[in-house]
Formats: structure tokens, sequence, C-alpha cells
């Protein structure tokens, strides 16, 4: 049985890992034969977003504590992560994978990613392992593997030109597809950073995870 590594950035889209897709992550996961652990970083998230309103709250919530309500409490540090216990990386997406996994949010090109997650995704590369990242997360990736990394967020053009500048290669992808680099073992797909509807953002996830599992 496959072993795969979930790296989720706290619980809601504005602020933490996207809801549906880290669900739909796991369920694809599950349904194809595979086991997975989460994992996410235990530290404070960059700050709370009223999800009915979209105005931003006082008080701060902690990044794990909120990623445990996706995970129903099965979760672990992901200081805890040991690469050499799993086959594969799976990154859903949401705001919080570029607020609390790393800052693209506010610093842009020049983003810098935290340094649990870089350590714990660079291993999975190190060990050319495939990994998979969903909606925004693929703009770690430029981070984590060697300049000329292929992959997609979509058609947005603001953040593709981000990715190139960061030193990935930017593909174009629709967002029931997703972008595969053969070389470095990771593939991608658009999500929510397309996605009109849970059954758009379900088609590109399962080619993912499936792809994920094959390679």
């Amino acid at each position: 049985m496959k072993k795969v590594a979930v790296i989720l950035s706290g619980c809601g889209v504005y602020d933490g890992a996207e809801i549906h897709e880290a669900v739909l992550c796991l369920l694809h996961l599950a349904r194809q034969g595979a086991s997975y652990q989460c994992f996410a970083p235990d530290k404070p998230q960059h700050h709370v977003i009223n999800h009915l309103t979209g105005a931003e709250q006082p008080g701060s919530r902690n990044v794990l504590e909120e990623s445990a309500r996706i995970a129903r409490g099965e979760i672990k540090p992901l200081s805890e992560l040991d690469a050499g216990e799993f086959d594969a990386l799976l990154l859903p997406g949401g705001f919080g994978a570029a607020k609390n996994l790393c800052d693209f949010a506010f610093k842009g090109d020049a983003a810098q990613v935290d340094l649990d997650v870089l350590l714990a995704c660079k291993a999975f590369a190190a060990a050319r392992k495939p990994a998979g990242y969903c909606c925004i997360a693929p703009m770690l990736m430029p981070r984590v593997y060697p300049a000329g990394v292929k992959g997609t967020i979509g058609t947005d053009t603001t953040a593709a030109q981000s990715f190139t500048a960061m030193g990935g290669e930017h593909i174009g992808c629709a967002v029931t597809d997703v972008v595969e680099d053969e070389h470095y073992k990771v593939i991608s797909t658009p999500a929510y950073m397309l996605a009109q509807s849970i059954t758009e953002a379900d088609t590109g996830i399962g080619k993912l995870v499936k792809r994920l599992l094959e390679m």
C-alpha cells in the first residue's frame, strides 16, 4: 500500500487549507488504495478571516490545531515528517498555502517558504519521490526544485508571471487537467484557482492523485 504525506495549512480557504480540496485529496487517496498521514506546521497562522464576511478578525489561531479539524484529529506536527517513511507528498491549496506555508500572498515573487515546509518538500524532491501541488500551492515549487521546474496555477496571468520570475516554467492548464514535470516527478493542478464548482475541482484533483500514485 502506497503511503502519502499530506501537508495542510489551516482550515478554510481564506486563511488556511481549502477544505473541499483537502477532503477531495484524502478521499481520492483512500479510494485508490493509498494510506495517508496529515501534517501541518505547529505555529500561529498569519491572520484569521471571517469566512462569512471576508473581513479580518482579531485574535490568532494555530495552523496545526486548525488543520486538525480537517484531519479529524489524526495529524502530526510538520517537524515530525520523515520523507523516508512515505512514498509521495501531497499539498492541497487554499490561501493558507500562500500565507502560512510561505509568504507569497504578501511578497509575491520575493516569497520565502517556511523552514519546516521547505525542508519537508525538499526531502521528497531530493529522494526523487513524487509530489503533488494543488491550487496556489504550486507557488512553492520554484523554491523547492531547481530552476525550470514545470508547474501550473491555471491561467492567472499575475501568478503565472510570479511563478516564472521565481525560476519555474509555468504552463497554462484547464481546471480539469494536470501538468506533470517528469524529470522532477512533480505534478500540479489548478483546482479552485479556476474551479467554479466542486465537481470541476474534483476532476483535476482526481487525475493528480491517480498520477501521483502511478509515479
